[in-house]
């Protein structure tokens, strides 16, 4: 299923969890499910807050919402956290305009 929704073959899928399961991230039974441990979803968690982040910002100066959702996939996994702090500071003063 992984697989077929990230268009990647299930060698990939499998070293992934793998890689996953080993630095503590999920949990998994071979053809059974996976589950996010704490600490996964604690990553998951900061992972969508960068990502909606960066989302705001691109909105903040005039992308338009497509390109924008499209674009904060790629910046997020990129951007440091320096460039996040400024992020956020230009979308707090735009949003109190």
């Amino acid at each position: 299923d992984l697989a077929a929704r990230f268009g990647v073959s299930h060698v990939t899928v499998s070293r992934t969890v793998s890689r996953l399961s080993r630095d503590g991230f999920v949990t998994a039974q071979p053809y059974g499910p996976m589950t996010l441990t704490e600490v996964g979803r604690k990553m998951a968690a900061e992972s969508r807050k960068r990502h909606e982040l960066v989302y705001q910002f691109l909105l903040a100066i005039g992308v338009p919402a497509a390109a924008a959702a499209d674009d904060a996939e790629g910046i997020e996994h990129h951007v440091s956290a320096a460039t996040l702090k400024c992020f956020k500071e230009f979308v707090e003063r735009s949003t109190r305009s």
